[in-house]
């Protein structure tokens, strides 16, 4: 779960990565994408969910608690989801074509999530 989670958190970074430099690239109604402000607002929320999710990783590495590793799965899953939801809203329809890499984290970040049991699964065991 640590393992994966860390795996999580270095595609949530490379889909912002990839996000920032579309919006900074793709221009419309004469100007740049990424100055629109409801756009920066997005992508600044989806940098907090990046770096808190690294942290959550962090934290399971450093512990080996598996308290810490459910955590760490249930926030870096749903955080990876997160960014990979966005980045396909803020890359418009390109994103979930088979010609733009979007549509991969995307997939992937769906799939990862249900690797070794749903995070809801693992909200119990963390409550307990």
């Amino acid at each position: 779960l640590i393992a994966l989670s860390a795996e999580q958190v270095g595609a949530a970074q490379a889909t912002l990565d990839l996000t920032v430099e579309y919006t900074k690239n793709r221009k419309q109604f004469g100007r740049v994408i990424g100055s629109f402000q409801a756009l920066k607002h997005r992508m600044a929320d989806m940098y907090a969910l990046v770096e808190t999710a690294r942290s959550m990783s962090y934290a399971a590495a450093l512990s080996q608690d598996p308290q810490d590793a459910y955590a760490a799965k249930i926030y870096c899953s749903e955080a990876f989801q997160q960014v990979a939801s966005e980045a396909v809203q803020l890359h418009g329809g390109i994103a979930i074509t088979w010609e733009h890499d979007a549509q991969l984290f995307f997939k992937r970040a769906h799939g990862t999530a249900q690797l070794f049991g749903q995070p809801r699964e693992y909200l119990l065991a963390v409550s307990a």
